[in-house]
């Protein structure tokens, strides 16, 4: 017991001067949440904020090649890991300590829990205002391990898709958040209409409203909704935050309007 309670004191030193810790969160996979992630952390930057972004998605690491630097490795000195640093954002990822991109991470929970561990206690993540914390889908081992190591989690981001698919998981992840007595800052529905990327125009394709539906259901925040839109994608492939590059689109408009809501939440330190 004696040492658990060393391990979180050093985590608390090392955290202490990073104001907001928002964990992103999906019951669904394939709802774009590292996407939202990304462009979130961006988002948060472009607006002066000092923004950290740890990727704690030990199978499937995808923020190193988003935000295209797949190729970098975290250095380390004295025991302390320095976090990669990209247009203004601080990055830590398991991506950045595997020998080769494509080599699979075969770890049960406990060894999971330990790099988490690491990348909280050893990482120099300085002053920040916000910590961005990325989780795998579902409400396994790794956002459990990231609430109960932080200890003191501003809340959580929670992304879904509005279709019912898609949203029967998510809702999952919000009574994960209740049962750990955690603060869901808002939802956000992504894939909420497609926008044209000749005229700017967003259209349903699919039904929409579900994001907004499950806010109102659990008495939660609805941050907003982001439309599909072709460059995205192609962003995230190309290693550009979305948001930097198409600026003024109605993906980057939705993301800058998320932003401002948030920072309205009285559970944001400022």
């Amino acid at each position: 017991m004696e040492e658990t309670k060393t391990e979180n004191s050093v985590i608390d030193e090392r955290l202490s001067k990073v104001k907001n810790k928002i964990v992103v969160l999906s019951g669904k996979g394939g709802v774009g949440k590292s996407t939202f992630a990304v462009n979130f952390a961006s988002s948060l930057v472009q607006e002066g904020f000092k923004v950290g972004l740890l990727d704690a998605d030990i199978h499937g690491p995808s923020i190193p090649t988003m935000l295209g630097i797949r190729d970098e490795q975290a250095m380390a000195s004295d025991g302390v890991i320095s976090p990669v640093n990209v247009d203004g954002i601080r990055v830590m990822s398991i991506g950045f300590l595997l020998s080769g991109q494509d080599d699979p991470v075969i770890w049960r929970g406990p060894m999971k829990m330990n790099i988490i561990k690491q990348f909280l206690q050893d990482v120099d993540w300085g002053e920040l205002d916000y910590l961005i914390v990325d989780c795998p889908p579902g409400t396994g081992d790794e956002p459990l391990s990231v609430f109960q190591l932080i200890g003191d989690v501003t809340g959580a981001v929670i992304v879904t898709t509005p279709q019912e698919v898609a949203a029967s998981d998510v809702r999952k992840s919000v009574n994960f958040c209740l049962r750990l007595d955690l603060d869901v800052l808002g939802i956000v529905e992504n894939m909420s209409g497609f926008a044209c990327p000749h005229c700017g125009k967003v259209t349903d394709i699919f039904k929409k409203g579900g994001g907004k539906v499950m806010a109102d259901k659990f008495h939660v925040p609805y941050l907003g909704s982001i439309p599909i839109d072709p460059s995205i994608g192609i962003s995230g492939d190309e290693g550009t935050p979305f948001v930097t590059r198409f600026a003024g689109s109605p993906s980057h408009q939705s993301f800058g309007e998320i932003v401002k809501i948030l920072n309205k939440s009285d559970k944001i330190k400022k």
